[in-house]
């Protein structure tokens, strides 16, 4: 903690998403922006000299100057980063996916619990203010259609659609259905990298539910809906505007209202529950575990595809 009682925060890579995590560290009450490490220390001056916080030029120097950190930097790396924070005793929020393999994830997992450190995971749609929506009005989904959708993002391209994107939908949708997978089909396709740059998969549930999923990074357009069926109503909400409607059956007729959606960064509130739960080392709201659930099934959707495409 700084002499201030605040949080001190750090942030290991401030690229286009790190940058937003600093950005939000210097604006929390009860956090401090202390630290930025980042392979690129132009980029890493840049951002302290626009939000705060002191350049380190190793990960140690980083290390003596934090309580928590957000780890922002690409998949591969996160298994290194997150371990030297972790054994240095420093609470952790690892960007999506946690890892690139579940052994990685739960040797990071094993790790935060030895330590007792708490180990976030930055699916941020379950901080999207439509979330309490869902979790509010529907107790029994028995179907799911997700789409989510963006032009060509010139990143995370050392990876497919599948863990880049979708695997925010497969969070949700996992927490919303509560269920083990009993079967998944799935389908997808190379575009403008060498891995899958659209995709689709469709989940089958032990408890009967279905939910079909797709992703697309090659898209002209944004994209990020939900629609969610049970027996006696359908909703249909959208992340990106924080809005949607309820249907319900009337008779023999169907009723619509809107939902009412309080409006707010999803990533302010992400990163505020972890400030909060480091603080007072509850656990998050988004865990290690949740976090290489959502790894699991992304990885056998990639493999489906990848064991597809390499057919004749």
């Amino acid at each position: 903690m700084s002499d201030s009682g605040k949080v001190r925060a750090g942030v290991c890579g401030v690229g286009a998403i790190g940058r937003n995590h600093a950005r939000i560290y210097s604006e929390l009450e009860n956090a401090e922006l202390a630290a930025i490490f980042d392979a690129d220390t132009e980029r890493a001056r840049a951002i302290a000299d626009e939000f705060g916080g002191t350049v380190t030029g190793t990960i140690d120097e980083f290390l003596a100057m934090v309580d928590a950190a957000s780890v922002s930097t690409p998949t591969v790396t996160h298994r290194e980063i997150g371990t030297a924070l972790l054994e240095a005793g420093k609470h952790v929020l690892v960007e999506k996916p946690i890892a690139d393999s579940l052994d990685d994830a739960k040797a990071l997992i094993d790790l935060a619990a030895e330590k007792g450190c708490v180990l976030q995971v930055g699916h941020i749609e379950r901080f999207n203010p439509v979330m309490a929506q869902l979790e509010a009005r529907l107790d029994q989904p028995k179907f799911l259609e997700v789409h989510r959708l963006s032009p060509f993002p010139n990143r995370s391209v050392d990876i497919g659609v599948v863990l880049d994107l979708m695997i925010h939908d497969l969070e949700i949708i996992l927490h919303l259905v509560d269920s083990p997978i009993a079967h998944i089909d799935a389908v997808g396709i190379p575009v403008l990298t060498h891995r899958e740059d659209i995709a689709n998969a469709r989940l089958r549930f032990e408890n009967g539910a279905v939910a079909n999923v797709t992703a697309s990074r090659i898209s002209p357009e944004k994209m990020r809906k939900i629609r969610v069926f049970q027996s006696d109503a359908y909703l249909s909400l959208d992340y990106q505007d924080q809005s949607g409607w309820i249907y319900r059956k009337d008779g023999m007729e169907i009723a619509r209202e809107s939902v009412e959606v309080e409006k707010d960064e999803p990533l302010k509130r992400e990163l505020a529950d972890f400030i909060d739960c480091a603080a007072k080392g509850a656990a998050p709201k988004v865990s290690g575990e949740h976090g290489a659930a959502a790894l699991d099934v992304a990885l056998e959707i990639t493999r489906l595809i990848e064991t597809a495409n390499a057919r004749p």
